[in-house]
């Protein structure tokens, strides 16, 4: 059994194929293999990660705008399509701060909960997620392994007193101060309130893939409103996301 499940937010990782037979009268602009243009596919990515909307509410605002796509097929786009934008960006994202917060939360996947790890830079970035089914060592080995794939290591980082992050920092960025002070980490523990707020419209999550898309997407899209992205830094705050997904699309 896998431990967990992640699409980082430096490397895409495999996710299953979107919908490729669905007609539409639509046709000149789409990706190689799809019918619907890329600049729907885009929307509905957009609008699914940007805001606490179910996949029916997406597609019922696309039939208001006379595009016919079933919900299903607006699942898969997301599934697919989300570790495309996040990497086609990565060459325009910030450099990661050098002060981590780390912690985890719970999001419930097939009616158990499952453990999602965060870090936040300095910043405000988020650095990377990763979906465990286990809150343990190798669990926060596998993140730290990651997310040090995506920067320099850290030259503080904080957490709570789990018992597995002294040995796997002391590891991982061993030239690190460890803070474990009580309300340190209080910023990312703020943080996890977005994504909670995100997954509450949604019906249970039914596989860890499905939940590390989510996650991911929701941090990438975070990222880019805060302006942690040189594609959106100079465009006004309510448009970024937008802007930046129209772009985007272009390279599906």
């Amino acid at each position: 059994m896998s431990l967990s499940g992640g699409v980082a937010l430096g490397d895409v990782g495999d996710m299953p194929e979107a919908d490729q037979v669905i007609g539409s009268t639509y046709g000149f602009s789409a990706p190689a293999g799809y019918r619907f243009p890329r600049e729907v596919i885009a929307l509905a990515v957009r609008w699914y990660l940007r805001y606490g909307l179910p996949y029916r509410d997406v597609e019922e605002l696309l039939a208001e705008r006379g595009v016919e796509v079933d919900h299903v097929t607006i699942y898969r786009w997301v599934q697919t399509f989300t570790p495309e934008f996040i990497d086609a960006a990565r060459p325009a994202r910030h450099a990661v701060g050098d002060r981590w917060f780390v912690d985890e939360t719970y999001v419930k996947v097939a009616d158990r909960w499952t453990y999602l790890y965060r870090v936040v830079d300095q910043y405000g970035q988020v650095i990377d997620v990763l979906v465990s089914r286990r809150r343990d060592e190798a669990a926060a080995r596998a993140f730290f392994a990651r997310a040090l794939q995506l920067g320099p290591a850290p030259v503080e980082v904080t957490t709570d007193r789990a018992p597995a992050y002294p040995q796997v920092i002391g590891d991982a960025a061993p030239a690190a101060r460890h803070v474990t002070e009580q309300y340190a980490n209080n910023a990312i523990e703020a943080d996890h309130g977005r994504l909670k707020a995100r997954l509450r419209p949604m019906r249970a999550l039914k596989r860890l893939a499905s939940a590390a898309t989510v996650a991911a997407g929701h941090a990438f899209v975070q990222n880019l409103r805060r302006g942690h992205y040189a594609i959106t830094v100079d465009v006004p705050i309510q448009d970024r996301i937008r802007v930046a997904f129209d772009d985007l699309a272009l390279s599906l």
